[in-house]
């Protein structure tokens, strides 16, 4: 099982790497995984967009 810790680094590294296409980067992957009947893989690419989703998303709430 992957650790959400190693999905969080995951995605940074995606995020450095991609920018603002990791999240694409990441989607494709899934894609490929599910082409491949790949599903443990699928779900962990899963993971790791949902993951870069949040990490990209504009903030929300009154600022400090």
């Amino acid at each position: 099982m992957v650790s959400d810790l190693e999905i969080w680094l995951a995605a940074n590294l995606l995020i450095r790497e991609h920018g603002d296409d990791a999240e694409i980067v990441a989607a494709r992957r899934v894609d490929e995984m599910l082409e491949r009947g790949e599903s443990d893989e699928e779900i962990v690419w899963l993971r790791i967009r949902r993951a870069i989703m949040g990490m990209q998303a504009a903030p929300t709430g009154k600022p400090n």
